[in-house]
């Protein structure tokens, strides 16, 4: 795998939500180092990538409620354990599940192994609500897709927070996640 400062020099067999991902950053002067590999939709695939990048990639995983009326993105440390008891408590919202592709494809325009924070730009109505595990917020540099699981960028955190979160009109919720057992 090898680094790139910025976007492909050429988008035209990049899929149009990639390519979206790029325009948006870009848009607001954003500065993102890249890199391509194969499909990585899983942790372990992950792994990799964050030695080439320098960062620990985030595990972002999409949620919802019973009823499927509320959506939730978790975005925490890849190397924690999702206990949805635990962040069940921090949001006051019982029976938290998985939510289907259906639901990731409508709201954030994303498909399953590729979910990520940039896909809030793809939900202007804000149907989805961000939670964020305080040790993601603690790193100098977060890492994910750009809503496809075959390139992943590294981004310095304070930018997604201040630039990038309001330029969507999205709003995070800290939430603090033990992940033992």
């Amino acid at each position: 795998m090898q680094l790139y400062n910025g976007r492909p020099e050429n988008t035209e067999e990049r899929l149009p939500r990639e390519t979206r991902t790029y325009d948006f950053l870009d848009s607001l002067g954003i500065d993102y180092v890249r890199t391509d590999h194969e499909r990585a939709d899983n942790m372990e695939a992950c792994n990799a990538i964050d030695a080439v990048l320098g960062v620990l990639i985030c595990k972002n995983l999409f949620l919802c409620n019973r009823q499927k009326t509320k959506f939730y993105l978790l975005m925490m440390p890849g190397d924690k354990k999702f206990k949805t008891k635990e962040l069940s408590k921090q949001i006051n919202s019982a029976r938290l599940s998985f939510a289907g592709p259906e639901e990731m494809l409508q709201y954030l325009d994303i498909e399953p192994g590729a979910v990520s924070i940039m896909g809030l730009m793809n939900d202007p109505e804000k149907h989805v609500q961000l939670l964020i595990d305080e040790d993601v917020l603690e790193g100098e540099f977060i890492g994910c897709h750009p809503c496809v699981c075959t390139s992943s960028l590294k981004i310095k955190t304070a930018d997604v927070i201040e630039k990038f979160l309001p330029a969507t009109g999205h709003v995070y919720q800290t939430v603090h996640l033990v992940g033992e057992d």
